[in-house]
């Protein structure tokens, strides 16, 4: 039963899934955290900024991930394969038909349709993200990291991958330093 919820699930996402992978992640959040409770809020959180910080696609890393967690290797198979394929039928089959009619007007409002309901799905999951940061870290270190980290990715333009690997190391260091602190008192 775990095999078929896994399948169901990626499955879901890959069909759903609108926008590419970062797009996904509201719904990944919707089925791994919410329905079937695989990962709690934080640990999605963790999944989410180490898969962010690899190369590669990120839905697929994440699919991967949590099917490896919750069914083994088989359970990353089955995962990864559910969220990959339905998007390539989906693009051989769709973008097909839709290339003979793409500059028909109720193909170009189809499509743009869509975006804003995906970008409401990214601020509703951002905004998740930040009240748990805000609950662990308190408004002050949460509003700055986010205005750093917007600073940083959006008008410096700079890899999400590399802010996050270096808030890892930051936050490695400084708790092996508070570790330490706290031996010697």
């Amino acid at each position: 039963m775990k095999q078929y919820h896994l399948f169901i699930a990626f499955f879901r996402v890959g069909m759903l899934g609108y926008g590419g992978g970062p797009a996904s992640i509201p719904l990944v959040h919707k089925e791994v955290v919410e329905k079937y409770k695989w990962l709690n809020n934080d640990e999605f959180s963790d999944v989410l900024a180490i898969g962010n910080a690899l190369p590669g696609p990120i839905a697929t890393k994440i699919a991967g991930y949590i099917g490896y967690r919750v069914g083994g290797y088989l359970g990353m198979v089955n995962a990864i394969l559910a969220s990959i394929v339905p998007t390539i039928l989906l693009m051989i089959i769709i973008l097909g038909s839709l290339a003979s009619y793409k500059d028909q007007p109720w193909v170009q409002g189809m499509t743009m349709a869509v975006v804003p309901v995906v970008g409401v799905m990214m601020a509703l999951l951002t905004w998740q993200f930040f009240n748990n940061s805000r609950k662990s870290l308190g408004w002050l270190s949460s509003v700055v990291l986010m205005i750093a980290s917007f600073v940083m990715i959006g008008i410096l333009s700079i890899h999400p991958g590399f802010i996050i690997v270096a808030l890892l190391l930051f936050a490695l260091t400084r708790t092996s330093k508070s570790k330490k602190a706290g031996e010697q008192s």
